[in-house]
């Protein structure tokens, strides 16, 4: 399997996914036991639906906003900004314009 994310390398983790109109990207960045990394971006509008995991995981915003929703109660999220969403609490996601991600999901 080829790497695309080169450990001991320098990462632009921003730049190393792009927009897709009308879509949803995502780029596995390291899965192990242990939890995954997972980069994302998401045209305006697009979004995933209410859904729940079983470990706790935090959302890192790269770029543009999302509305993300915990247990119902929506947030905003800016480029810098990161939102840790509880294990086994439905959460959900929403392009308020387009965005990027990097998702730190942790088993445990």
């Amino acid at each position: 399997m080829n790497e695309i994310f080169k450990k001991g390398s320098i990462l632009n983790l921003a730049a190393s996914v792009d927009y897709s109109d009308g879509g949803i990207i995502s780029k596995q960045v390291l899965k192990s036991n242990a939890g995954n990394i997972t980069l994302f971006s998401f045209d305006k509008g697009q979004g995933l639906s209410d859904h729940t995991a079983p470990f706790d995981a935090m959302v890192q915003i790269l770029d543009g906003e999302a509305e993300i929703k915990i247990g119902g109660t929506p947030v905003v999220v800016k480029q810098g900004e990161s939102i840790i969403m509880p294990a086994n609490i439905t959460h959900a996601l929403l392009a308020v314009e387009k965005f990027k991600m990097l998702l730190t999901m942790i088993r445990g």
